[in-house]
């Protein structure tokens, strides 16, 4: 900070306001990446997987796995179209099904875990097409990248990073999926300012999320496990909307899943979830120009 800065009263609390905003942020990344951590290793080792398991519901039965994905909204064949492995039971929904996703497009995954949804994409958009997935989790990362040289996925990737400061060049995306991964973040706004960013003029976002649709109590926001679980930093429907529009998107459609209250209750039983948090697809289109205001 520069002297400047320093003598003048404002600016300096402005910057230690900020200070403190990223400490925290930082707080609930490195809180969450721990969390998924644990999966990626119980995963590899043929365990349960603990605390992160309520998010949402793996197993380390492939039988049960498959049970959740089609609960959530995967066919049977999209289970056999991806290596062994890659299908950890995670997630609230199916992006790929809103996605339509075209031959030769290039499409983002926000937080690929073991790579499932990356991998359904691939097969979309083909040999010329290209498939992106990010994720802060270094084990997750190298799981992913495991099961794309098991299945020779060699247009598919996988990419360390952030969600709210994606490793992807300004306008080289079609399309940016995500299955119960934004709910996460402890700045949303960001990772839709970003996704913006990457996005083509024309891309479009395909999402499958957690949103709240009432106001979560004090209590449930700072349980750690609820969090890391999905529910506890899901944002309401309007406030998602809101973020979105202030990122430059149109077109915004946020559909909740009723039906999905019937596997989320199983992620933290007696907390009574369904009270407050539901599944739901979320879809917007980056305009071909900038709005004019």
């Amino acid at each position: 900070m520069s002297k400047e800065n320093a003598c003048c009263g404002g600016s300096t609390a402005s910057f230690a306001v900020d200070q403190i905003s990223s400490s925290q942020d930082d707080e609930h990344r490195q809180r969450v990446r721990e969390a998924y951590a644990q999966v990626a290793k119980a995963d590899n080792e043929g365990r349960c997987c603990g605390t992160a398991a309520s998010c949402c519901g793996t197993s380390d039965d492939a039988a049960i796995n498959t049970l959740i994905s089609t609960r959530l909204g995967y066919s049977q064949a999209d289970l056999d179209r991806v290596p062994s492995g890659a299908d950890m039971g995670l997630g609230c929904g199916n992006p790929k099904a809103i996605a339509a996703l075209r031959p030769g497009e290039t499409v983002v995954d926000l937080g690929s875990g073991g790579g499932f949804d990356c991998f359904l994409a691939a097969h979309e958009v083909g040999p010329g097409g290209h498939v992106i997935g990010v994720d802060m989790t270094p084990d997750m990362i190298s799981k992913a990248r495991a099961n794309a040289l098991k299945g020779k996925f060699d247009q598919v990737e996988f990419r360390l990073g952030e969600i709210e400061h994606l490793p992807i060049a300004d306008a080289t995306v079609d399309v940016i999926i995500s299955n119960c991964v934004i709910n996460l973040s402890p700045n949303k706004p960001q990772v839709f300012r970003d996704a913006f960013r990457v996005l083509k003029p024309g891309g479009r976002l395909a999402l499958s999320d957690v949103v709240a649709t009432i106001e979560l109590p004090e209590k449930m926001r700072k349980d750690a496990s609820l969090i890391a679980g999905c529910i506890g930093n899901a944002s309401l429907i309007d406030e998602l909307e809101k973020m979105m529009r202030s990122s430059g998107f149109a077109q915004i459609r946020i559909q909740p899943k009723d039906e999905s209250k019937a596997f989320i209750r199983d992620w933290a039983p007696g907390h009574n979830v369904t009270d407050y948090v539901v599944s739901a697809t979320i879809e917007a289109v980056k305009p071909m120009r900038p709005c004019c205001g």
